[in-house]
């Protein structure tokens, strides 16, 4: 059975926790809303990905001399603006690590990330 938007999110989020478990209390409320929205963009994503491999990244289309051209989709635009902000919300938690902390969640970001951007 297919998990549903929310459950994988979910799941993503229950993995950004663990990663992150050692961010100072004080900063929780801030922590919670970048992982909460780390979460979403990994998912989203994953299916522009999906997309994206099973669409490709431009598409054809006639211009208004009548010649056919091609362009980037729109999910390719998408793509290309989330990844940028999912890498910076993503350094933002990273820095709010202590900073013995740093290079344990790197090496575990990098293999998150590998598997979100596959």
């Amino acid at each position: 059975m297919e998990m549903t938007n929310d459950e994988r999110i979910s799941k993503e989020l229950r993995k950004l926790k663990r990663i992150f478990k050692n961010i100072p209390k004080d900063k929780t409320s801030v922590v919670e809303g970048l992982m909460k929205n780390a979460a979403f963009m990994a998912i989203t994503l994953e299916d522009l990905q999906d997309d994206i491999n099973e669409r490709g990244i431009s598409e054809s289309y006639e211009n208004t001399a009548g010649k056919i051209a091609t362009k980037k989709t729109p999910e390719a635009d998408i793509y290309n603006s989330m990844i940028k902000n999912y890498l910076a919300v993503i350094k933002q938690l990273v820095d709010l690590l202590p900073k013995d902390e740093t290079t344990k969640a790197e090496d575990e970001l990098v293999n998150f990330i590998q598997k979100a951007v596959r």
